[in-house]
Order: C-alpha cells, then structure tokens, then sequence
C-alpha cells in the first residue's frame, strides 16, 4: 500500500473539526485525521507493506522548466519557492512524521521530486519484481494513470472521503473518463488541463473530446501527428486547436506523466506487528491527545499482520 502522505493529511485538516486539540490547546485535527485514515485503509485491505510517500519537493525544477504556470498559483513565497499551507496545519505535519516512525511504518521521499514520482517508482519497482499486487491512496486524479489491471495495480480513489473510497481500475476508468488505459488517461489529462495545478490543457478541448480523440487515433502521438497532416479527417477546428498548442503538448507530458526512476533506496516496508517503542509511543499519544486513534492504527497493523 502506497499512500499520498499529503493528500491524505490535507484531506484530513479540511475534513475534520479544528475542535480537536492536544492538551497544550494545539490542534491535532489532521494528525488524528491522517492516523484514522491510516487504520481504516490497513483494516480495509490487510497489506503486508506499507509505505507513507513523500513531497520532498511539491514544485519540481524540471516540471516548473517544461510549464513554469506549473503550481505557481500556489506558492506562498516565489524566493523560497514553499507552498501555502495553512497555519494550523504547518505545526502537525512534523507530528504526522514522528508517528509514523513511532509506528515504525516507512515514510520515503526523494529530493527533486513529488509524492506522485515516489508513488510511480515503487509501483514500477513492484511491478518489475512481480511481488503482487499494489494499492495507491490518494485523492488526486493525476495518479490514475498507474492503474493497471493485469499489473494488479489499483488506486484507492480518496476524493469523497476515505470511508467513500473508490476503487479505480481500467473498468472504473473507462465508465467514469471513456478511457481505456491508465497511460490514456494521463494522455487525455494532457489535453483537458488542470487548473488546480496550472496545466491549460488544450484550449477548447475538454474532457469528452479528449477522450473521444484519443479512442479514435489511439494515442497523444497518433493524434498529434493527424493534427499536422491536412490530409487526416480531423475537423479545421480541432486541427487548428492542436497545432497552436504545440509547444504545450511538447511539454506537458513530462509534468503530467509520474516518474518511474526516482532515486529512492530500498526499502524496509514491512508492516510491524507491533511498534518498535511501545513506550514512546504511548507518551507521543498522550502528549498530543490522540490515544484513540493510534490505538486504533496499531490493532489494525496486528491484525494485517496476523
């Protein structure tokens, strides 16, 4: 089980109540959030490894270089170039890191690259190995694109909430997006755009002609190539649409598409039975008041374990 560490805590600090405090009045909503969620997904599924993927860097240089409207809508301070995170939710996230190490779940990140590029290279690595099947958490679409069916790998689709978890595989795909692949979805990604991080897409092409244009050429490449020949059937219109945005879909591929070749090492993601610090994990859980849920993390990783 690979998990969007961020997406989740994210999710967590929005989806539940700033009622929640330590006993020093510090809000844990997102750490309790993220530790629940942590527990539901291992009861949920059992697996025997767990690994907690990283943003080491959520604004890559080489994806800002290929499209530098790249995320920038989001960064909080353009000579850092640090994200905007809201001020509760900066001091939980070094709580969310002791926990998991606590847990003694494996938490990875690489420099130079996005939770998203830790996701596509450990599911490669599973993949080449052939060590069985991989389940992806996230509540971003843009990691659809790993689902493979005969690779068994699955995303657990958050976006709706956790316990609302859908399972997103090539049938799923194909209902939802009219796509057949997770590559094709990435491809059709690549057309539609995402303003949320600064991708236009193709202007005038939305999802459904996207998809509906990939269906029929049978790949980015095909469809490009039809774009600039006057002798395809493709309309004036949509050929006009395509060349002018050339020199975007020459670039976009290598933001939307995740690494498979991030420098990570291997990995120690066994999940324990049992914490390695029993002790200070109880004193983690008491200092910051949240006993319950890894209470409820830890019977959930026994009983994956059992």
């Amino acid at each position: 089980m690979l998990l969007d560490a961020a997406s989740l805590y994210f999710r967590s600090f929005h989806g539940v109540p700033d009622s929640f405090t330590a006993p020093d009045g510090t809000v844990v909503n997102a750490v309790r959030g993220f530790l629940d969620s942590v527990a539901y997904l291992v009861t949920l599924r059992g697996p025997q490894r767990v690994v907690a993927c990283w943003d080491n860097d959520w604004r890559p240089a080489f994806r800002v270089a290929a499209i530098p409207s790249y995320k920038a809508h989001r960064v909080a301070n353009p000579r850092t170039n640090t994200e905007e995170v809201p001020d509760l939710l900066v001091p939980q996230v070094p709580l969310i890191v002791e926990a998991l190490e606590l847990l003694g779940i494996c938490r990875v990140g690489a420099d130079g690259y996005e939770a998203d590029d830790v996701i596509g290279t450990l599911t490669a690595r599973q993949v080449a190995a052939g060590r069985g099947e991989v389940d992806v958490v996230t509540g971003d679409r843009d990691l659809f694109q790993l689902a493979d069916d005969a690779a068994r790998v699955r995303v657990l689709y958050v976006g709706r909430g956790v316990r609302k978890l859908e399972m997103v595989d090539e049938a799923w795909l194909s209902a939802k997006y009219g796509v057949t692949s997770g590559p094709m979805y990435a491809e059709m990604a690549t057309l539609r755009g995402d303003p949320s991080d600064g991708l236009p897409g193709v202007a005038g092409i939305g999802e459904k002609t996207a998809s509906g244009l990939l269906k029929r050429f049978g790949s980015l490449s095909a469809l490009r190539a039809a774009a600039a020949d006057p002798a395809s059937d493709l309309s004036p219109g949509q050929r006009k649409k395509l060349v002018e945005a050339s020199d975007y879909l020459e670039a976009a591929p290598a933001v939307v598409t995740v690494a498979p070749d991030a420098p990570i090492p291997d990995l120690d993601d066994e999940l324990p039975s049992t914490p390695p610090d029993h002790q200070a994990l109880v004193a983690f859980a008491e200092k910051w008041g949240v006993e319950s849920s890894v209470s409820r993390v830890v019977q959930a990783m026994t009983k994956a374990t059992a």
